[in-house]
């Protein structure tokens, strides 16, 4: 499923992200407290020292309505790298091993 990577369209970018916008720029995780899989994304986002934006959908129907949009799925987490769409932690997992991962989160710091 990491190959399935989909960068945004402009109407949903530029409608933002509830308490984040989705930039060029930004890491941004769609997820839920207590959810394991949105542990394990936070857990390696942090070992990798990426500064993220984490928008909490547990029980606001607004926000994970907006999640839904964006990234076409229901699920948490949700994880966006600047616009592009990665999906789950799987995804994001997969993209790690690869070593996908580090050359999106370079050309991250390459827009700031």
């Amino acid at each position: 499923m990491a190959g399935n990577k989909t960068p945004l369209n402009n109407r949903a970018s530029r409608q933002g992200a509830g308490h984040g916008e989705l930039s060029a720029d930004k890491v941004v995780v769609y997820g839920t407290l207590f959810c394991p899989y949105c542990m394990r994304a936070r857990k390696l986002l942090k070992s990798k020292k990426v500064a993220y934006t984490e928008i909490r959908v547990d029980g606001d129907k607004k926000l994970r309505k907006e999640m839904e949009r964006l990234s076409g799925r229901d699920s948490v987490p949700q994880i966006f790298v600047g616009k592009v769409h990665i999906g789950g932690y799987d995804d994001l997992a997969a993209l790690n091993r690869k070593g996908e991962l580090d050359t999106m989160l370079q050309k991250l710091k390459e827009h700031v």
